[in-house]
């Protein structure tokens, strides 16, 4: 018979011949194995969360429902009452004032929020005397916010 000590050693030696398959390890030593199979679970731990938060990321990207709504009226004063409703990404504030720039409308009052969602209200009025479309504006300002909402924030740097 087969002492209980030879029978320890040889499962011992089993354990280590398995091992070194599951841990991707070519060493023999023991204590190398042992290394190697703490630094292999170390790095599946590791992807295993690096696959959690993309999982996560997904479920919000797609889950989320997209808000975005823009509304212009003209005012008895040839200006234009804005709102301005989107999701908060990036530097959505400096796109849609831009973007007002860039049409030549001076803001004469506006109101911002940005806590869970962007909101503006706004009222603005051309700089000069160039007759301007509500549906212009509409869309120059549905292009500004869009914008952030196809490139996140790191956009247009």
């Amino acid at each position: 018979m087969v002492s209980t000590r030879m029978q320890k050693r040889i499962a011992l030696r089993r354990k280590l011949h398995i091992r070194p398959t599951l841990t991707h390890s070519k060493s023999v030593k023991r204590s190398s194995i042992v290394m190697d199979t703490f630094l292999y679970i170390h790095l599946l731990k590791l992807r295993l969360e690096a696959a959690q938060k993309d999982y996560l990321n997904l479920m919000k990207h797609f889950l989320k429902p997209k808000v975005q709504e823009v509304k212009v009226e003209k005012n008895n004063e040839g200006g234009f009452a804005v709102s301005v409703t989107c999701e908060k990404e990036g530097d959505t504030l400096v796109s849609v004032l831009e973007a007002f720039e860039e049409m030549g409308l001076h803001i004469v009052e506006a109101r911002v929020s940005c806590n869970d969602l962007f909101a503006m209200e706004a009222t603005a009025v051309p700089q000069n005397q160039v007759a301007m479309d509500v549906r212009d504006v509409t869309q120059a300002i549905i292009k500004a916010t869009e914008k952030h909402q196809q490139f996140g924030t790191k956009g247009m740097n």
